[in-house]
């Protein structure tokens, strides 16, 4: 009989149904104390008020806990069986209260961020620093991109928040965007090569015709706004290697092998071994968006990584 009800008090602690969290503190203070006065003053209670709580706990676990003989209190066998049981209880909660005002405070966590190749190269560096330097317990999980590959990981739950490129290759309702900032596009080559636009300070589209230009990947947003300018103009490109991300091109440009339409603020990041030159007004620009979706709030540090990105 014993042990059926040691076996049932363990399961009902476990599981504990109404047993309530409060209850679970009277007992384990009148165990360790073994006194029901003494016992209400460590928890803050007025004695008649832990004692009816007590009573509560045993009707709801169908036994007695304690053996109440004048000036001696003991546990009974099912009081043996709750005990390590409430203690564990009691201890996971305040280890969960912890966890989750670390979570809160920013002393803990994670942010999933997507990013095209070029953002990752020019806009993040600075940002993510200055993040990390103030909340240096956040874990960032970086995940590089064309738009519309990180717009599909948005949408299944892979990714907290996403930098792409306006307009989006497939727009959504399920996504919310919202304009970080428009940046101008810079032509780039070799300091060895002769300068494009016969050298002069800037250089149109159209100047581009009978240059051979090192071009990225198909799905890259920049090939695709560079190509469709130059078809503006009246000509299609001539590629002298293509099919390569952000870093590549840079290099394949640095080598001599042609010049490459890129944003600015990779240029400017990447300049060392790379001649600048600005694009003749109106230029070409594109609009950078922060992305998250509609339906699910993105985590505490994603938001505050969110508004430290606009600010930037």
């Amino acid at each position: 009989m014993k042990r059926l009800v040691s076996i049932g008090v363990r399961y009902r602690a476990a599981y504990p149904g109404r047993v309530q969290f409060q209850q679970l503190q009277y007992f384990v203070a009148v165990a360790e104390t073994r006194h029901f006065t003494r016992a209400a003053e460590r928890v803050h209670v007025a004695q008649p008020s832990l004692s009816q709580q007590i009573r509560a706990l045993e009707r709801e676990l169908g036994a007695d806990l304690f053996l109440r003989a004048r000036g001696n209190i003991t546990l009974t066998d099912a009081g043996e069986a709750l005990l390590p049981l409430a203690r564990r209880i009691l201890a996971d909660t305040e280890t969960a209260r912890y966890e989750v005002q670390e979570l809160v405070q920013l002393r803990s966590g994670r942010v999933r961020l997507g990013a095209t190749p070029s953002l990752c190269t020019g806009l993040l560096p600075d940002v993510l620093r200055a993040f990390h330097d103030r909340y240096p317990g956040i874990r960032l999980l970086i995940e590089e991109g064309g738009s519309h590959d990180l717009v599909r990981q948005l949408a299944r739950g892979a990714l907290d928040l996403a930098l792409v490129v306006l307009p989006l290759p497939t727009p959504s309702p399920a996504l919310t965007t919202v304009e970080l900032l428009r940046e101008d596009l810079v032509v780039v080559s070799s300091p060895e090569a002769p300068k494009p636009g016969d050298g002069r300070r800037t250089v149109g589209i159209a100047d581009l015709e009978g240059e051979r230009l090192v071009m990225f990947r198909h799905g890259y947003d920049l090939r695709e706004l560079t190509v469709a300018a130059c078809r503006a103009e009246g000509f299609e490109p001539d590629f002298a290697v293509e099919g390569g991300e952000m870093d590549a091109v840079l290099g394949f440009v640095r080598a001599g092998l042609g010049v490459a339409v890129v944003p600015r603020m990779v240029a400017a990041r990447s300049g060392r071994g790379l001649r600048v030159t600005p694009l003749t007004r109106p230029g070409l620009h594109r609009t950078i968006a922060l992305a998250h979706r509609s339906d699910v709030a993105p985590p505490r540090a994603a938001r505050e990584l969110q508004r430290m990105l606009l600010e930037h």
